[in-house]
């Protein structure tokens, strides 16, 4: 008696699931014309060739000439001839509920050259505290209006900023940093000097302010890591037989053990106008001349052409020219009520 073929041992039932099998069954999107995909959606939307070339701008034979092909490639008719126009077949109904979606991915896809993009997406940049402090209140509020679907998110070291940068665990880093090394991108966003923080009423105010008169003041420093730079201002005023700093967290609690003590605290004079808005200090110079204080942005290569990266380098060196503008106007206010 003769047995099925699946019983029957003699006869073996090959299924291959492979990967390399799947491969097989996939067609290759080098031989695919992904533009038959549009042409598809017109005819499954409109159902007649004339409309549905005029749609996509074709001419009424170019579309039938596409249709036909729409064929081979799904090895259906797709579209056959009804009472009242084209009708779908069931494969060209369930092509049709998958188009859309495939056809919208690949208009975003192409839309991120030209574009921003629509999604919502985190920007990581590593700036000192102060720093933050300085270029925040101005950027934020751009930023909201330019790129809001932007999500702003800063850390506080630059302690190995170049590798992380690389790798992409952060977009841009900002402070005082040097010459760009290959494969990196600097752009300088402003130069300051230092100046003194000291409470309003501080008796060396009273005084002749002179060297011997700062060197007598106990100062304050923010702690910070060995590639921020604000440290470095200590190591120059060593030859002042300074004592060490007191060493405090970040700049917002300095200034208010400044205000409160006889410390002085020393920090580029962007930070220091900022910083006395909000507390009851006076602002001097050091009686000593220190190295500029210049603030730059760098980033890696990789993202130099992305063009949200480009939006947002533009905003922050706005935001730069802003904090600047606005430091001016304070420092002649200054002066005027101080005549």
């Amino acid at each position: 008696m003769d047995q099925p073929a699946w019983k029957n041992p003699r006869t073996a039932l090959i299924v291959d699931g492979s990967d390399a099998a799947r491969q097989r069954r996939i067609p290759n999107l080098a031989s695919v014309d992904l533009n038959l995909l549009v042409e598809l959606e017109a005819l499954l939307q409109y159902r007649n060739i004339t409309h549905a070339a005029q749609h996509v701008g074709r001419s009424q034979p170019a579309m039938s000439r596409a249709l036909s092909r729409l064929r081979d490639m799904f090895n259906d008719d797709l579209l056959v001839r009804g009472s009242s126009g084209l009708v779908p077949t069931p494969q060209a109904e369930h092509l049709a509920q998958m188009l859309p979606s495939v056809l919208n991915a690949i208009r975003e896809l192409v839309s991120c050259s030209s574009g921003l993009r629509n999604l919502r997406s985190k920007v990581t940049m590593a700036m000192p505290d102060h720093q933050s402090l300085v270029l925040l209140p101005y950027l934020l509020p751009r930023l909201g209006e330019r790129v809001p679907h932007v999500d702003i998110a800063t850390e506080p070291l630059l302690d190995g900023a170049l590798r992380r940068l690389e790798q992409g665990e952060i977009d841009f880093a900002i402070g005082q940093i040097g010459a760009a090394p290959p494969g990196y991108l600097r752009r300088g966003l402003y130069a300051d000097r230092f100046t003194c923080l000291l409470r309003h009423d501080h008796p060396a105010l009273e005084q002749e302010w002179s060297v011997g008169t700062f060197a007598a003041l106990r100062h304050a420093s923010i702690a910070s890591d060995s590639n921020e730079g604000l440290g470095q201002v200590y190591d120059g005023l060593v030859r002042f037989g300074l004592p060490g700093p007191i060493v405090v967290s970040n700049v917002l609690t300095a200034a208010v053990v400044v205000a409160m003590t006889d410390l002085v605290l020393m920090i580029p004079n962007r930070v220091a106008t900022r910083v006395a808005t909000m507390l009851p200090l006076a602002i001097v110079d050091p009686p000593v001349e220190l190295k500029p204080y210049e603030v730059a942005l760098i980033w890696h290569q990789r993202c130099h052409h992305d063009l949200e990266h480009r939006v947002l380098r533009r905003e922050i060196a706005a935001a730069a020219r802003m904090g600047r503008l606005d430091v001016s106007q304070d420092q002649m206010a200054r002066r005027q009520n101080d005549s």
